[in-house]
């Protein structure tokens, strides 16, 4: 059935049509918005005030009922309002719990629903900033949503175009992520070039062996230049998780040895530091089993501690410290202090550059042999690799470039725009 005025949204708000293509980067920690029409560069959507990205966050406030999204939502939680925030969504499509219902403010909902509202939220704003909408929308998705398992990997992009389909775009396709990067350095290029797309985003890792070149850039069908795909579900998020189980985990009883000699049990302390589990562990059920643990605690304090986290619900607050001390290490800083002091009384913990590479040497070789065996899929050794193009917001860490470069010592390391380039590609996606 085709739309006469484009896409439909809800009952009382709807936007003209306007050529082009919407492209839609859905990513696990940010989101970004571009719209081409064929005649130009595609251009990047402001969605919050200047800002070109959109944290992947919703905040539902208790006192007044409202929705918040992106920064604003993560401001009003870390202020301390009361309410539900949610972060990391994207993670959980391929998931039975995708489907599994939470209360928000005394109506139950989905968790698909809220990923709705969410892709709902994008689209308004963009559309808000066109004075339309196009008839087409290309969403991003990742080489695997999930590792080793088609089936699940088949589900998780339904379960995406379900969430999409209520918007009324009367064309909705998919791209591969790093295949969108690629799209969008290509038209920056004077000379043509075999490329390694590195997106190294939230949730995953994907890899692209491309050709591109400013006379390759017109051609409808790019197949034969796509030499190969690949990539890990490791991202971002996996990397906050693993700092904060090293550096902050432990001062809430992580590892501690109980009186029988054993560690207390880490289930807590794993969902603490998953960015799409921590609203489970602050759950009443998850309260009491927490509480009953008290017994395999040597040090009474760090019990006490884990359940001030939990009671006060201040595991968000937990992994946002981590993220912005991994990202200030990252970005040079050679020690950044974590202020704890929510949870006790003059209590910190402490980052470090060195700390960094450390805790996440073994996941970063991880990231790194897909990304080496994606070039050995394409047929290439890593000497015939002329540049390696990195996109999404951890493909910033230092430990990770210092190891690409190592790998691939003779490739030109070209940054992008780490949080927009997937977004501006796929506008470009025929």
């Amino acid at each position: 059935m085709k739309h006469s005025r484009g896409p439909t949204l809800h009952s009382d708000l709807s936007f003209s049509a306007i050529p082009g293509t919407l492209g839609i980067d859905f990513g696990t920690s940010n989101s970004a918005v571009s719209w081409a029409d064929g005649t130009e560069s595609s251009r990047l959507i402001a969605l919050e005030g200047e800002a070109n990205t959109l944290p992947t966050a919703l905040f539902f406030d208790a006192e007044t009922q409202r929705t918040h999204f992106g920064r604003e939502a993560l401001a009003l939680y870390l202020a301390g309002h009361e309410g539900r925030l949610m972060r990391s969504l994207k993670s959980l499509l391929g998931s039975p719990l995708l489907l599994e219902r939470t209360s928000i403010n005394h109506t139950s909902v989905s968790f698909q629903d809220i990923i709705g509202l969410f892709l709902r939220e994008l689209v308004l704003r963009a559309g808000a900033q066109l004075g339309g909408l196009p008839r087409r929308l290309v969403l991003g998705r990742p080489v695997h949503f999930v590792d080793d398992d088609p089936e699940r990997d088949d589900l998780a992009q339904r379960m995406l175009r379900q969430v999409a389909e209520p918007l009324g775009f009367e064309d909705i396709s998919f791209q591969l992520e790093p295949i969108a990067a690629a799209l969008d350095y290509e038209r920056r290029l004077q000379h043509e070039r075999t490329v390694l797309v590195v997106d190294i985003g939230g949730g995953t890792s994907d890899f692209t062996v491309v050709r591109l070149g400013p006379e390759r850039v017109m051609q409808a069908d790019r197949q034969s230049d796509i030499l190969a795909t690949s990539g890990v579900h490791i991202g971002g998020t996996d990397f906050d998780k693993q700092l904060s189980l090293a550096q902050l985990m432990p001062l809430l009883g992580y590892k501690n040895t109980g009186p029988d000699g054993r560690e207390v049990p880490s289930r807590p302390f794993i969902d603490l530091s998953t960015w799409h589990l921590i609203h489970w562990q602050q759950s009443p059920k998850a309260i009491r089993d927490a509480q009953a643990l008290r017994v395999n605690f040597t040090d009474a304090s760090l019990h006490d501690r884990l359940m001030k986290v939990l009671r006060e619900q201040l595991g968000h607050g937990l992994a946002h410290s981590v993220e912005q001390a991994k990202i200030a290490c990252s970005n040079g800083a050679p020690l950044q202090h974590m202020d704890l002091s929510l949870v006790a009384l003059g209590l910190s913990a402490e980052m470090t550059s060195s700390a960094l590479a450390e805790h996440l040497h073994l996941l970063l070789a991880q990231v790194v042999a897909c990304a080496q065996g994606c070039v050995q899929q394409a047929g290439l050794k890593p000497s015939q690799i002329d540049a390696i193009y990195l996109t999404g917001g951890s493909s910033a860490l230092q430990p990770l470039q210092l190891a690409l470069r190592q790998a691939f010592a003779q490739a030109e390391l070209v940054t992008g725009d780490l949080f927009g380039g997937v977004a501006a590609g796929l506008a470009y996606s025929i």
